[in-house]
């Protein structure tokens, strides 16, 4: 199992749409996140930064995150939260929800 956190800004004037849309995150969302082996995700918010962290159980993660980005209804949904969200200073060049370093971990 991997361990994956991330973060990302939400847009202040977004704040309360996109804790709106993750009241009722569709149902085939979910299913696809886990069946891309995803589990134990979650969302946290403080001011304007929101840091997603999930356990990955797959071989690979790159081939995983791609099957589910060529899904039609993650898409529509990307397209509903991605005009709420904003890169942090710290994200490569491409990258949306910027990986973060685990420096600790207590099992």
């Amino acid at each position: 199992m991997r361990r994956v956190a991330q973060v990302i800004r939400v847009r202040p004037e977004q704040s309360e749409r996109y804790r709106d849309l993750h009241r009722d995150v569709p149902q085939p969302v979910l299913d696809t996140l886990r069946d891309c082996r995803i589990g134990n995700y979650s969302i946290h918010l403080l001011g304007d930064l929101l840091f997603g962290y999930f356990e990955y159980h797959g071989d690979d993660l790159a081939a995983d995150m791609a099957r589910m980005a060529a899904d039609e209804t993650t898409q529509a949904w990307w397209r509903l939260t991605a005009p709420c969200q904003q890169p942090v200073e710290q994200a490569a060049p491409g990258e949306w929800w910027a990986s973060m370093e685990q420096i600790f971990h207590m099992p």
